[in-house]
């Protein structure tokens, strides 16, 4: 009978076979979610003798589609961001570490009681985390019904029930046009370059999500020359970008007649998030004010 160890290694060099980058990792993570064993237990009993017989062919159900190049996470349902359980399924995008950048960026200039716009929602990470650690009140938008479900379904499990919810291609669809803020993490990657991605992304995250066509930045137009009519004067545009898309990005702005125009990096150093003004001044009369730094 195959032990624990023994399951695991097999798991591990199946996914080595594949490809898979971190095989081990993710070896041991599909292992421990079907069997719900910790690491400490692990190595306690790995030359135990594995005796259920349906988690291992689950398990090996698993390795098998993790072989596929089937992402980790649409494997187990789950991704954390923020510190936060989120629902993934192949109808959103997987959440992403660099998002966390534009959603600890934009907590820091929240007040309580803000009211906020996340586009291009998916799996509503970004509006559901600014709710439940920044006291904003929130409407999220997406043109995809399946990821507004996947949204919605994160938001009651979350405790954030009071999020509108609309469907929408951008802006089409928002009747309200006194938001405080506005933020975006939309498709921006040029469509030539998608096909030459990891097999788990291009093969498996919705292409909807991923191509932002031709050059990457048709709706970074879209986003700059729409959003100030629906931000308040003085109210403030956060876009997550690609690492080389700061410069463009903040033309795009600058010509649409933004103000206070600024690309910020990540933890890494790479610029992932830029920002704009709106000309104006907030609803307390003070001019609103952005720090950071612009790669122009």
């Amino acid at each position: 009978m195959i032990t624990y160890r023994e399951a695991l290694c097999h798991g591990e060099a199946q996914l080595a076979g594949a490809g898979v980058e971190e095989a081990a990792l993710d070896a041991w993570l599909l292992f421990s979610w079907v069997t719900g064993i910790s690491r400490a237990v692990y190595f306690m009993d790995s030359d135990r003798p594995w005796t259920d017989q349906e988690k291992q062919k689950q398990y090996k159900a698993l390795i098998g589609k993790r072989a596929e190049r089937i992402p980790l996470q649409y494997l187990t349902g789950v991704q954390q961001f923020m510190g936060l359980d989120f629902q993934v399924t192949p109808a959103v995008l997987i959440p992403r570490q660099d998002t966390e950048t534009l959603v600890e960026y934009v907590l820091q200039r929240l007040r309580p009681g803000d009211r906020v716009l996340d586009l291009c929602t998916g799996s509503g990470c970004i509006g559901i985390s600014l709710m439940k650690l920044g006291g904003a009140r929130v409407s999220c938008a997406d043109i995809s019904e399946d990821a507004l479900e996947i949204a919605r379904n994160n938001g009651r499990r979350l405790g954030c029930g009071g999020i509108e919810w609309i469907r929408s291609d951008l802006l089409d669809n928002i009747k309200e046009r006194a938001f405080d803020m506005i933020v975006s993490n939309p498709p921006y990657i040029a469509s030539g370059v998608i096909d030459g991605l990891m097999p788990e992304v291009k093969d498996h995250e919705p292409r909807l999500a991923l191509d932002g066509k031709g050059d990457g930045l048709f709706f970074y137009r879209r986003l700059a020359s729409e959003c100030g009519a629906f931000l308040k004067p003085g109210g403030q545009l956060c876009l997550e970008i690609g690492y080389d898309q700061g410069g463009a990005v903040s033309g795009l702005l600058a010509a649409a007649g933004w103000e206070r125009i600024c690309v910020h990096k990540d933890a890494a150093g790479q610029n992932r998030v830029a920002s704009a003004v709106k000309r104006g001044a907030r609803k307390d009369g003070t001019e609103a004010v952005v720090e950071g730094r612009s790669d122009r």
